[in-house]
C-alpha cells in the first residue's frame, strides 16, 4: 500500500476511535449527572391541606403504602405501621385504583381486639385516585350523629307511648261517663278520674316542651344574678302541701350570699324536680333535707331523702330521658320520667353538673354544682379573711 494512503487512513482510524471514546464518557457522565425515575410524586398542596383536616385523611401508594395522611387517621386507629389498618378500606382503596371511580360508602369498623358483638365505629368513608398511583380517602367519624339519631328516634318513641296512655284513658273515661249518665255518683268518680289524667298528660306536655327548649339551647343567653336560697325557698313552698300530705319534713339549710349567673326560674324548676322526686320516693312520716354551700368556685346544692335508695347499676341511667327504676310506682305517683333529664339539661346549661350517691336502704343525695357568681366569691373571701382575724384576736 502506498505509504501516503496507509497514513491518511491511520489518521482517519485513530480520529473515529477517538470520537467514539469522548462521546461514551460524556455518556458516562450524563448517566451519573440525571437521577434516576422515580415513582409519580403527590400534587403540590396534598399534605398542607391533609394537616389541617378535622376529618380523617389518607394517601396511600401503589403498593397500599400509607405516603400521609392527617393527624385525626392515627388518633382514630386508621393508620397503624404506615398500612390501612382495616380491611375495608384497603379493599376500597384497591377498587378505586382498578377503575378509578369515586366511591362512597358507610361502613363499622371494629379495633382490633373488640369482643364480639361490641359496638364499632360508623364512618362515612369517601375514596377517590390521586394522581396517576395514589389513593385518597376522606373519612368522616359518624357514630356520635347516628347515637343522637337514635336517641332522637328512642324521643320520639317514648314520646308516643307516654302520650298513648293518658289519652287512651280519657277516651275510655268519657265513655264510661256517658254509659252511668243515670248514675251521678259514677259520674263524679270517673270524672275526678278525667281530671287526674288531664293534670297528668298536662305536666307531660309541659316537661316535654321544657326539656326540648332545654336541649336546643347549650348555654343560655340572658344569664343574671340567681339568689340561691330564694331559689330553694320557692321551690319548697310548691311542695310543702304535698310533702304534709305524706307527713314528710322539709328542712333546708343554705349559706349566706350563694349567687349564680343564669334563669331564675329554670333553678326553681330543677330544685323542685329533685325535691318533688325525694318526696315520692319517700315513705310517710320521713325527712327530706335541701342546703347549699360554696365549694371552692362552685354552688353546691344537696337534696337528701330517706327513701329506699337506687341500686348502683341503675344510678348511670336515672337522667336519661323516661328512665324508671320503678315504672308501677312512678305512674301510682304522677311521674313522668323526664324530670331528672330535665335537672340534668338546666345544670348543663347553666355550665354545671349534677351527680347522685346511694346505697339501697339507705336514701339518696342528689348534689347540682353550679358556677358561682363573682360577688359570692368575693364575700365569701372576705368571711374568711375576718374569721381568720377574730382567730388571731381570740389567741
Amino acid at each position: 500500500m502506498d505509504p501516503t494512503i496507509a497514513a491518511i487512513l491511520g489518521g482517519v482510524a485513530g480520529l473515529v476511535i477517538a470520537a467514539l471514546a469522548w462521546w461514551a464518557l460524556t455518556s458516562s457522565d450524563r448517566e451519573r449527572s440525571e437521577p434516576a425515575p422515580t415513582a409519580p410524586s403527590l400534587p403540590a398542596g396534598v399534605g398542607d391541606v391533609l394537616a389541617v383536616l378535622r376529618s380523617s385523611g389518607i394517601v396511600v401508594d401503589g403498593e397500599d403504602r400509607v405516603v400521609n395522611n392527617s393527624p385525626a387517621a392515627v388518633a382514630h386507629g386508621l393508620v397503624r405501621n404506615r398500612r390501612l389498618a382495616h380491611p375495608a378500606l384497603a379493599e376500597l382503596t384497591e377498587a378505586a385504583r382498578a377503575d378509578g371511580v369515586i366511591r362512597e360508602v358507610e361502613l363499622e369498623l371494629h379495633r382490633p381486639g373488640d369482643s364480639q358483638g361490641a359496638p364499632g365505629t360508623f364512618v362515612h368513608a369517601r375514596v377517590a385516585p390521586l394522581g396517576d398511583r395514589h389513593v385518597l380517602l376522606l373519612v368522616e367519624d359518624m357514630t356520635q350523629a347516628r347515637r343522637v339519631e337514635a336517641v332522637r328516634r328512642d324521643f320520639v318513641a317514648n314520646v308516643s307511648h307516654e302520650l298513648k296512655t293518658p289519652v287512651g284513658g280519657l277516651g275510655l273515661l268519657a265513655e264510661a261517663v256517658l254509659d252511668a249518665r243515670d248514675d251521678p255518683e259514677a259520674v263524679t268518680r270517673f270524672a275526678t278520674r278525667m281530671q287526674v289524667e288531664s293534670q297528668r298528660l298536662s305536666s307531660l306536655v309541659k316537661e316535654i316542651v321544657d326539656l326540648s327548649r332545654l336541649q336546643g339551647a347549650e348555654v343560655l343567653s340572658t344569664a343574671q344574678r340567681v339568689d340561691i336560697e330564694r331559689v330553694v325557698d320557692e321551690a319548697l313552698d310548691h311542695l310543702r302541701v304535698t310533702a304534709n300530705a305524706r307527713r314528710i319534713s322539709l328542712a333546708d339549710k343554705c349559706a349566706d350570699e350563694l349567687y349564680v349567673l343564669g334563669d331564675h326560674a329554670l333553678l326553681v324548676t330543677a330544685i323542685r324536680n329533685l325535691v318533688g322526686n325525694a318526696i315520692a320516693y319517700s315513705d310517710e312520716g320521713t325527712r327530706v333535707g335541701v342546703g347549699a354551700r360554696l365549694v371552692g368556685e362552685m354552688v353546691e346544692i344537696t337534696v337528701t331523702d330517706q327513701g329506699p335508695g337506687i341500686p348502683e347499676h341503675e344510678q348511670e341511667r336515672i337522667f336519661e330521658r323516661f328512665y324508671r327504676i320503678d315504672a308501677a310506682r312512678s305512674r301510682a305517683t304522677g311521674g313522668t320520667g323526664l324530670g331528672l333529664a330535665i335537672v340534668k339539661h338546666v345544670c348543663a346549661n347553666h355550665g354545671g353538673d349534677i351527680s347522685v350517691w346511694s346505697e339501697p336502704g339507705e336514701g339518696s343525695t342528689f348534689t347540682v354544682r353550679l358556677p358561682a357568681a363573682p360577688e359570692t366569691i368575693a364575700a365569701h373571701r372576705e368571711q374568711d379573711q375576718s374569721g381568720e382575724h377574730e382567730r388571731e384576736h381570740a389567741r
